[in-house]
């Protein structure tokens, strides 16, 4: 009998002992982590089926640190990931992408819209290397259509119906006036805007700024073509709720910097340059920083 209760107590022992060094184990086994901090601004929401996501990038690597949502008031649904420490400490920039929701890829897309390299314990981010540079940017536009004259005829005065991109103030024909960052056409295309009541419209899509656009579905037929500049006329194929020809005074208007890949009908989230028109016909507006929509912020480890 004694030896019976001695082969117990030594079996328990030894289950006791197994158990608190599976438990020691697993215990050495977890990762030590440590916080990335994102401090950002310019976001904006990008609906159900796009999200955020971070990378640090290690020796050459991108490694994610999570996803994230903006609503439309621009506040991010999380601001602070754990990552692993000694990743972390090793990282050299970061970098944020646009992923889709469900996204079976775990590398980052090519839509990467901020980065910086890590100084320390912080990095400052934002569009330069990725995008471009948007300091000091500017332009200007006009209300006209020449699509709706005749050759060799007189101007229709009804210019309130057309916006095109550029000067027209030092004479005929307009020229290009844009300060804009080129931008790597293969990942990203400029594309202009007007909004009414709430609904973007597209004047087309451009990558340099002595040239007509990709579109002209609502210019009229049998005119002129229009000038070597980016721009639309409003008079045919109106889109669903909107009544043609369109009247541009007191409309805002805006240049957004949109994923080659793109087609969404609204502006993505960077849009550089905005404006109200004004009651002027044929002659310069000007185009204004929109500082609000350009991302930039700073990442602290």
């Amino acid at each position: 009998m004694k030896t019976f209760f001695s082969i117990v107590s030594l079996l328990s022992a030894s289950i006791f002992v197994a158990s608190c060094s599976s438990d020691d184990d697993a215990t050495q086994q977890q990762p030590a982590t440590s916080t990335l901090t994102l401090n950002l601004q310019g976001l904006s929401n990008l609906g159900v089926n796009e999200v955020y996501e971070g990378w640090i990038m290690i020796n050459g690597t991108p490694e994610t640190t999570g996803i994230f949502t903006v609503n439309d008031e621009g506040v991010a649904s999380k601001t602070s990931f754990d990552v692993d420490a000694t990743d972390l400490e090793s990282a050299t920039a970061f970098i944020l992408s646009v992923e889709p929701a469900n996204d079976p890829d775990p590398a980052p897309s090519d839509i990467k819209i901020l980065s910086g390299t890590f100084l320390g314990n912080s990095a400052t981010v934002n569009t330069n290397e990725m995008i471009g540079d948007f300091t000091g940017i500017s332009g200007t536009f006009f209300l006209r259509t020449p699509t709706d004259e005749m050759v060799g005829a007189p101007n229709n005065m009804n210019d309130q119906y057309g916006i095109w991109f550029g000067d027209i103030d030092q004479g005929m024909p307009p020229v290009a006036n844009f300060t804009l960052p080129m931008l790597d056409a293969s990942k990203w295309v400029y594309e202009g805007w007007v909004i009414t009541n709430g609904m973007p419209i597209s004047t087309g899509r451009f990558s340099a700024f002595d040239m007509q656009d990709d579109f002209n579905g609502f210019s009229q037929t049998g005119g002129k073509s229009g000038p070597n500049l980016p721009g639309e006329d409003f008079f045919i194929n109106a889109p669903m709720g909107v009544m043609f020809p369109l009247d541009v005074r007191n409309k805002m208007v805006v240049i957004s910097v949109e994923p080659a890949v793109n087609d969404d009908p609204a502006p993505f989230l960077l849009k550089p340059l905005s404006a109200t028109a004004g009651m002027m016909l044929a002659q310069n507006q000007s185009l204004m920083i929109n500082n609000g929509a350009i991302p930039s912020g700073t990442v602290a480890r």
